[in-house]
C-alpha cells in the first residue's frame, strides 16, 4: 500500500481517483477470480457437508455430545493438517496438479458419505471415516496449493500491491459459497423429512428419537449418568414438574410429536428408526450437492486455466524448475530463518485464534440448539431468509459503487440499485410472519460468511484509508487485534448465559447473530491478511510448505475445538465462554510482547548486518 499522507481524512471519498489500490476490484489479473470461484464451489460443497455434520453424526449413529465433538474436531484438525503435507508434496511436484487431484479425491469422498448406508452399523461407521480421510487428503492437496498460485499470480510488480486487496477477495468468495450452503442443506435434509410426513421444526427430534432407541421405548432408562443428566434437564425444559417421571414424559413427548406427524407407526421404536433413516436420507442429499459443487469447481478450474497458465510450472521439469527458479527473490540463510521463525511464532497465536473461532461448529451450535429461542421476532426474522441477506450484501456493494465510482452512469446505475434493494428487504420484512418459528440451530452458521461478504468493503476501505496516513497495522499487529475483538465476542456470550440454568434455556436469538459479528471482524483482522501475510514473506522455496503451515495451525486449533465440549454439561456454560476469553487475552498479550521483533523479521527491508541475530532470541522469548 502507498503509505504517504493523506488530504483526505474521510473514508467515504472517490477512492478510485486516489489511487487505485483503494479499490479493490481495480487492476486485479483474471486469473484471480478463476482461482477464487473454483474456491467457492469447493467451499459451498464442503460447508453444505459441515452445516449438518454435527447433527447427521448425532442422528444416524446415536454419538452424544462428546462423542460428536471429538469426531468433528480430529476431521477439521485434518482438514487443516493436511495442507501441510499437500504444500511440501507440491513445492516438489506442481501445485496445478495437486489442485486437480484434490478435487478429484474429495469428489470420491463425498460419493462415499452420500451413499446410504444401515443407521448404526459398524459398515456404515467405517465408510464414514473412509469418506472423512479422503475429503481430509483431497482438501490438504486442494486448499493451500491454491491459495499459494493467488500469490503467484502477484510476483508480478504491475500486481504486486494488490496482494492484499486480492486475498481479501478471495477470502470473500470463499464465504460466498459458505453463505448458501447453511440453507442448502437445512434444506434438503427438510425435504426428505416432509416428504416422508415428518414434521421439520423441531431440533431435538433426532436426539429423542435415539434416546427412545437406547432404551427400548423408554423402559429400560440408562445409567450412564451424563446421558441420564441430558434427558433429565431436557425434559425440564419441555415441561416436566420437578421429581417427575422421566420415562414417562419422554414417552408422552415422542408419542405427540409422532401423533402431529403424517405417518404410521407401530411402537414408538419403529417410529424412531424410521425417522432416523429419513433424517440421514435427507443428509446424504446435501453430500450430493456436495459432489456436484466439486464438479462446478473442476470446470470453472479448467474452463479458465489461460488466466492463470502462465504461473504453473512442473517442479520434476527441468525447464519448469529453471524459469520457476528465475523468479525467486533469493534470500540469505539469516534471512531465511528469521522469516521462518516469525512465521512459525505467528502460528503459534493462530492456533488459539481457530480454537475458539470453530466453536461456530461445536459449542455455539449446541448452544443454538439447546439454550436459544426457536423463535424470532422484529427484525431479527429476515436474518434467516438468506435472500433478505444476500440483498442486504448486495446493497453494500450498491453503495460502495456509488461512493467509489466517478462515473456519472456509474453513479446513477448503482444508486438505482439501491433503492431498488432497500425497497426488496423492505418486502421481504413486511410478508415475513411477525413471528418466525422452528429456525434450526445449523441455520446460525450462514451468519459469519454472510458478514464476511458484506463487511469486507468496509474492511478494505478502513485499511486503505489507515495506509494513507501511514498508520496501517502490520499483519502480526492485526492478528493481535482480532484476538482482542474474539474475546469481546464471547464477553457477549458470558451476559447471554448467565441466567441459564444448566445447560438448557430459550436466550434471544440476538446473542449469537451478535456474537458472530464480532467474530467475524475478528475473523478479517486475521484470516485474508494473514494467508496474503504468508504468501509474501515465506521464503520463495518454501512457500507451499509454509502455507501449509498455516492450515496446520488452524488444523491443531480444530483440534483443541472440542475441549469446550467436554466441558459441557460439568461446568456453567458461562464460565466456558469465560476460558474461551482467557485464551483470546493471553494470546494477544503473547503476539503484542514480541511484535517489534516480528515487524523486523517479515519487513521487506533487510535487518541490519548487526542486528540479524535479533530474532534468535525470539524463541526463547516464545518458551
Amino acid at each position: 500500500m502507498r503509505m504517504g499522507p493523506s488530504t483526505h481524512p474521510h473514508i467515504c471519498v472517490k477512492i478510485d481517483t486516489l489511487n487505485p489500490q483503494d479499490n479493490m476490484f481495480k487492476n486485479q489479473p483474471a486469473g484471480l477470480y478463476v482461482l477464487a470461484l473454483a474456491n467457492t464451489g469447493e467451499r459451498f460443497g464442503y460447508y453444505t457437508m459441515l452445516a449438518i455434520f454435527l447433527f447427521y453424526l448425532q442422528a444416524k449413529f446415536g454419538f452424544d455430545a462428546t462423542w460428536t465433538g471429538q469426531i468433528f474436531s480430529i476431521f477439521l484438525a485434518l482438514v487443516y493438517f493436511m495442507p501441510l503435507v499437500g504444500g511440501w508434496l507440491a513445492d516438489k511436484w506442481s501445485f496445478s496438479k495437486c489442485v486437480v487431484t484434490g478435487i478429484a479425491v474429495m469428489f470420491v469422498g463425498y460419493a462415499l458419505m452420500s451413499a446410504p448406508t444401515p443407521v448404526r452399523s459398524n459398515t456404515s461407521m467405517m465408510i464414514l471415516f473412509a469418506a472423512l480421510l479422503l475429503i481430509s487428503v483431497g482438501t490438504g492437496l486442494f486448499k493451500g496449493n491454491l491459495q499459494v498460485m493467488v500469490g503467484d499470480l502477484y510476483n508480478n510488480s504491475r500486481y504486486g500491491d494488490r496482494r492484499d486487496a486480492a486475498f481479501s477477495l478471495f477470502y470473500m468468495a470463499i464465504n460466498l459459497g459458505s453463505m448458501f450452503a447453511p440453507q442448502a442443506a437445512v434444506g434438503l435434509k427438510n425435504i426428505a423429512l416432509s416428504n416422508a410426513g415428518f414434521l421439520t421444526d423441531n431440533s431435538m427430534a433426532a436426539t429423542v428419537c435415539n434416546w427412545c432407541i437406547d432404551t427400548d421405548s423408554f423402559t429400560n432408562m440408562p445409567t450412564d449418568p451424563e446421558k441420564l443428566k441430558a434427558m433429565t434437564e431436557f425434559a425440564s425444559e419441555n415441561g416436566m414438574a420437578a421429581g417427575g417421571d422421566l420415562s414417562a414424559f419422554l414417552t408422552q413427548y415422542l408419542t405427540n410429536f409422532a401423533n402431529s406427524c403424517n405417518v404410521s407407526f407401530d411402537s414408538l421404536t419403529s417410529f424412531a428408526g424410521e425417522y432416523i433413516t429419513t433424517f440421514s436420507t435427507g443428509c446424504s442429499y446435501a453430500f450430493m450437492l456436495a459432489c456436484g459443487s466439486l464438479i462446478v469447481s473442476f470446470l470453472i478450474y479448467i474452463l479458465g486455466r489461460r488466466t492463470y497458465a502462465h504461473i504453473i510450472t512442473d517442479k520434476k521439469d527441468a525447464s519448469g524448475k529453471k524459469a520457476a527458479d528465475q523468479n525467486v527473490k533469493e534470500l540469505t540463510p539469516e534471512q531465511t530463518k528469521q522469516r521462518v521463525v516469525a512465521l512459525l511464532l505467528v502460528f503459534a497465536v493462530v492456533i488459539f485464534f481457530w480454537m475458539v473461532f470453530h466453536q461456530n461448529g461445536q459449542a455455539l451450535t449446541e448452544f443454538a440448539k439447546s439454550c436459544t429461542s426457536s423463535v424470532a421476532t422484529g427484525w431479527t426474522r429476515i436474518g434467516f431468509n438468506i435472500w433478505a441477506l444476500v440483498a442486504i450484501a448486495a446493497g453494500v456493494y450498491a453503495l460502495f459503487g456509488f461512493i467509489q465510482s466517478s462515473a456519472s452512469k456509474t453513479r446513477v446505475i448503482c444508486g438505482a440499485l439501491l433503492v431498488a434493494i432497500i425497497g426488496i428487504v423492505w418486502h421481504i420484512y413486511s410478508i415475513t410472519p411477525a413471528t418466525v418459528e422452528g429456525v434450526d440451530p445449523a441455520i446460525y452458521q450462514q451468519f459469519n460468511p454472510f458478514y464476511v461478504v458484506a463487511l469486507t468493503p468496509f474492511s478494505m476501505a478502513l485499511f486503505a484509508w489507515l495506509g494513507k496516513k501511514g498508520k496501517e497495522p502490520s499483519a502480526p499487529r492485526k492478528i493481535g487485534y482480532g484476538m482482542v475483538m474474539a474475546a469481546a465476542a464471547y464477553c457477549l456470550m458470558v451476559v447471554a448465559s448467565l441466567n441459564l440454568v444448566g445447560t438448557n434455556g430459550s436466550v434471544s436469538p440476538d446473542w449469537l447473530i451478535s456474537t458472530y459479528l464480532l467474530l467475524t471482524f475478528a475473523e478479517l483482522l486475521l484470516s485474508p491478511m494473514g494467508i496474503s501475510f504468508v504468501s509474501k514473506v515465506a521464503p520463495p522455496k518454501l512457500k507451499g510448505s509454509m502455507m501449509g503451515g498455516w492450515f496446520a495451525a488452524t488444523a491443531i486449533g480444530n483440534y483443541l475445538v472440542s475441549i469446550p465440549m467436554l466441558l459441557w454439561g460439568k461446568i456453567s456454560v458461562a464460565a466456558i465462554w469465560g476460558i474461551l476469553i482467557v485464551i483470546c487475552l493471553i494470546s494477544a498479550a503473547f503476539i503484542f510482547s514480541i511484535m517489534k521483533k516480528l515487524e523486523a523479521a517479515t519487513s521487506d527491508e533487510p535487518a541490519p548486518a548487526a542486528k540479524t541475530d535479533e530474532l534468535e532470541n525470539v524463541e526463547t522469548d516464545a518458551i
